[in-house]
């Protein structure tokens, strides 16, 4: 009897001890949790320059932060850039520093850093018991370099004069490595590259005018070092307004048979004229599509001039439709669409040998939507040729080959939206669609390209 109560006591008695044993056990394990905090620390390059941010990501999951600290370390001082610390009810009540980011910024000037290496270094700290109450510590250090230099832009070229949907360009010299480097013309960038010259440290840059772009276009030249430093060079230039024609295309029920098979487009199902549909689909979201490709197609280019003297036009033809012409789309009497047109249509006899206008590489060899079977060559430094339209492609022209000028590459054609054989020649520079008339004049490459360049070879 006496050991039946014994055990029963032996029972509540280890009853109690887990009870209690439990919760302090589970205490242990979640206050005394050994994992680290995480920290990403986001610099988009290893420098800091003069007016750089940056950003800092800390979470701890378990325990929440409790401490972070970030210095830039120079000449045997701490340059103390962020110093917090958060109270134990906030990761453990509010759960309001499970995860923190900061936003940094560092100006060395100011802050009486000289340039140099540098030592980025950070602690954070949770709340977990370990540590004698101090916390779970990760421990970063990231070598860095302080420049607060910016780049000097010493333009070279003196006269810049371009005309609406007219080409230009920049040559310029820069007093160091730059990341990025090139000509502003109002929101559109055209990269400058090292040129054809003996010091490496100068470049040259084609650049664009839109049709659409008129004289208060602001341009300049802006380089970025690689520590993100950035400079704006001003450069003397002069913008000629032009005015562009406007044409009126009849689209009639004859050209719409003719024509809309030749393209796989889905028109609504409840479409009262179907075949006028599916024009119009063509002429805007295909077109667009299109553009989007042959921009893709001039992303890159070769830094070798490839061309020498003027672009070739397509010989014993006749101007059909000229570049950025406004045209007017009417169907029975009433207009249905607008577009640009960003080329020259030049007709010949059908089905006309097409000759590269100047000496280039293949870069794109393929049908294109409502271009029809097209060409387009790299001359180098951005500047980009394209022939629409074709019948067929010179069997022995394939991408990436470099053709000389002259050199038969095709055949007119109707292929695309074409309503009778021609070329559709366009010129680029770089994502931009220029006015190829500039290019095809001898006296305007020497002007405006050729004594640039010579001028700045001959110092």
């Amino acid at each position: 009897m006496k050991s039946k109560v014994k055990y029963k006591k032996y029972q509540i008695i280890t009853i109690i001890c887990l009870i209690f044993a439990a919760p302090l056990l589970w205490l242990l394990l979640t206050r005394f949790e050994g994992e680290k905090p995480s920290v990403v620390i986001t610099l988009p390059c290893s420098s800091i320059n003069a007016s750089q941010e940056l950003s800092v990501s800390v979470s701890d999951d378990k325990s929440g932060i409790q401490k972070i600290w970030l210095s830039l370390y120079k000449d045997g001082k701490d340059f103390v850039l962020l110093d917090r610390e958060f109270k134990t009810s906030e990761a453990i009540e509010g759960k309001k520093n499970y995860k923190k980011t900061f936003s940094v910024k560092i100006t060395p000037r100011e802050s009486g850093i000289s340039d140099g290496k540098a030592i980025l270094r950070i602690v954070v700290r949770d709340f977990s018991w370990r540590g004698w109450g101090h916390g779970n510590k990760t421990y970063i250090e990231k070598n860095v370099n302080v420049d607060t230099v910016l780049p000097d832009i010493d333009v070279l070229s003196r006269t810049h004069n371009i005309s609406q949907g007219g080409s230009a360009l920049a040559i310029y010299r820069l007093s160091e490595p730059c990341a990025k480097s090139g000509v502003y013309v109002g929101e559109n960038f055209f990269p400058g590259h090292s040129g054809p010259f003996k010091n490496p440290d100068i470049f040259m840059a084609f650049f664009a005018l839109r049709h659409d772009q008129g004289p208060k276009t602001e341009i300049f030249v802006k380089a970025t070092d690689k520590a993100g430093n950035n400079t704006i060079a001003g450069i003397p230039y002069y913008i000629k307004k032009k005015a562009f024609k406007t044409d009126v295309l009849k689209i009639s029920d004859k050209f719409l048979k003719y024509k809309m098979p030749e393209f796989n487009v889905d028109v609504p199902g409840d479409s009262k004229t179907p075949l006028l549909d599916k024009f119009l689909i063509i002429n805007n979201k295909l077109r667009k599509i299109n553009y989007e490709t042959t921009i893709q197609a001039c992303r890159y280019t070769d830094n070798v001039l490839y061309w020498n003297g003027r672009f070739k036009r397509l010989p014993r033809s006749a101007n059909r439709a000229g570049f950025a012409d406004h045209r007017i789309y009417k169907y029975n009497g009433k207009t249905i669409d607008h577009q640009t047109h960003l080329g020259v249509d030049l007709a010949s006899v059908a089905h006309s040998p097409v000759p590269a206008s100047n000496r280039g590489k293949v870069v794109f060899m393929d049908y294109l939507g409502i271009y029809g079977k097209t060409i387009i060559l790299d001359h180098g430094f951005g500047l980009f040729s394209m022939y629409s339209h074709l019948s067929s492609y010179n069997l022995n022209i394939k991408k990436d080959k470099v053709v000389s000028g002259g050199e038969i590459i095709g055949n007119t054609g109707v292929t695309g939206l074409a309503g009778g054989d021609h070329l559709h020649f366009g010129m680029l520079v770089h994502q931009t669609f220029v006015n190829p008339v500039e290019w095809w004049d001898a006296s305007w490459i020497d002007n405006n390209i050729m004594s640039k360049i010579r001028m700045v070879q001959e110092d």
